[in-house]
Parts: structure tokens; sequence; C-alpha cells
């Protein structure tokens, strides 16, 4: 809202895994007016009770909503592109397994070109480089230092 000036109508992509995070996404988005485009590999999909209900609220509030298992099409037309850790805390024996199923998942310039010509990046740290590059990381077009000003106010 800070960057953009309200929420209503916006975009938001997610590319990763279907975490905690994603699912507090998931249950607010369309309550503020956001469409959502979630890109998560297989096996790696957010809460079946989660989703239902966040199914439940788009048509509630008139939003739309994706899943795939693809992050270009997630990220077609998004405004904002969202990820975070892909191995979190007790899953560390998984990171192999983990970082082989999120291969292609990584967010890039690459990614950027189907977003939004206004498309920014935001990430709740701490983030790895498998999961953005530096490229788009360290970009004008990353929130993720205000995010985590932001987030400072909330504690």
């Amino acid at each position: 809202q800070e960057h953009y000036g309200g929420l209503n109508g916006l975009t938001i992509a997610w590319i990763g895994d279907g975490n905690n995070v994603l699912h507090s996404i998931m249950t607010s988005a369309a309550k503020l007016g956001m469409h959502l485009r979630i890109a998560t590999p297989r096996g790696f999909e957010p809460d079946l009770r989660i989703t239902k209900i966040t199914e439940q609220y788009s048509k509630e509030y008139g939003t739309k909503l994706l899943f795939t298992t693809d992050p270009l099409e997630a990220a077609d037309g998004a405004n904002v592109l969202v990820t975070d850790t892909w191995i979190s805390m007790g899953q560390e024996e998984e990171k192999k397994e983990r970082l082989k199923a999120f291969q292609g998942y990584q967010i890039t310039m690459q990614t950027a070109k189907s977003a939004a010509s206004n498309w920014s990046f935001l990430h709740c740290l701490p983030r790895k480089p498998e999961e953005v590059d530096d490229e788009v990381f360290y970009s004008p077009r990353s929130l993720v230092f205000q995010e985590a000003e932001n987030r400072k106010w909330t504690i």
C-alpha cells in the first residue's frame, strides 16, 4: 500500500513453497481486493484447508485466483513478485530434495519480464541466492528492506 498507494486491483505472484507466509497472504489477499497467482512445485502446494478458504474468499470478494506449477505463468501481469525461504526451520534434512524440486523457481529478471511494468519484489528475509538472484534482490524494484522496516513496527 505504501508503494502503490492502494492494494485494490493489484496482482501478487507467489513463486515458491506453500508455507506459512503464503498461507497468510492467501487468507488476506482477496479481502484487500488483490488478485493472487501461486506457483509451487508439485508436492509443495499450500495446505488444502487454506486453499479452500482462499477459493471461497476469491469468489466472495470478486478477485482472480490461479494455482500453477509454472513460475512464469504466475508472474504474468503481476505487480508484486514474492517468495520466501524454500527450506524452513526443521526442514534442513530435506535440503537436497527441496533444492532439486525448486529448480526453475528462482526469481530473476527473466521471471520479471512477464510481470506488470510496475512490478516490485518482496521477500520476508533471510534470503538465499537460490530463491532470488542478486540482480532482482538488490534492484530498485526490490522492497525487501522497506518490508523489513515495516515489519519492525508490528513486532
